[in-house]
């Protein structure tokens, strides 16, 4: 039997445990996050609003909709899938940013069922979702491969996981490590192993190998005169984004 556990690094989470208490502060440790916050949300909405038959300009599209945000941290991804109707879980394996996200979603008026668990913990006793959002987590576990296809067990047949992550070459060094850590000191200095990151191909092939349908995938590019986050065709060379299908 599996270890229900067996993905999580505990190098890792403790990492962004230490951080816990500046989620929400925009000018933070999660200051990268809140700037392609809007960019990520602009894929998945789109992506749960075609997958799923909805117009995301009415109030509350997702009405009906179960999604997981796994490696919820502080509820940046959370929050909004709340407010467009879903029934979120949020769940992250650092046990301090719990307590965060739930007293910000408390005072934003947001039910959000929060959860100091594991995906392995989640499959395991039977939980299913519509869509399992997976950003910016998957270069942090210590076996992709087993936590993709955790992710999979997760899903409804038909069910949609949205999976971001940061390719692997001398440009995510230079933008990711390098540029991120040490000169902008968006992040403490070993956040992120490169070694860690993963290819778009090598992405796709786990996703196949886990069971899911690749779909669609588009860059995530910084663009540093406007300070802004926008999605790409073309440009997969750092940051980047999938959407795949339980068939």
């Amino acid at each position: 039997m599996q270890n229900p556990a067996s993905s999580i690094n505990p190098d890792e989470v403790a990492k962004f445990e230490a951080m816990a208490a500046e989620w929400w502060d925009p000018n933070g440790k999660f200051k990268p996050l809140h700037l392609m916050n809007p960019c990520r949300l602009d894929y998945i909405i789109g992506q749960i609003a075609a997958e799923f038959g909805r117009d995301a300009a009415t109030l509350r599209p997702f009405e009906g909709l179960r999604i997981l945000d796994i490696g919820c941290g502080g509820g940046l991804l959370s929050e909004p899938m709340a407010r467009l109707g879903a029934e979120v879980v949020g769940a992250d394996a650092a046990p301090r940013n719990i307590p965060v996200a739930r007293l910000h979603a408390e005072a934003q008026g947001l039910a959000i069922d929060y959860r100091n668990t594991t995906a392995e913990a989640l499959a395991a006793d039977g939980e299913r979702f519509d869509v399992v959002l997976n950003m910016e987590v998957v270069e942090h576990v210590a076996d992709p491969q087993a936590f993709l296809t955790t992710c999979q067990q997760l899903l409804k047949q038909g069910g949609l996981m949205i999976c971001s992550t940061l390719n692997r070459n001398p440009k995510s060094y230079v933008m990711a490590i390098f540029g991120a850590e040490r000169v902008m000191r968006w992040l403490p200095v070993g956040t992120h192993d490169w070694s860690k990151f993963i290819t778009p191909d090598e992405l796709y092939a786990l996703i196949r190998s886990a069971g899911l349908d690749p779909v669609d995938r588009k860059g995530m590019v910084f663009n540093p005169l406007s300070w802004r986050w926008s999605l790409s065709d073309r440009d997969l060379s750092v940051n980047y984004v999938t959407a795949s299908v339980k068939r």
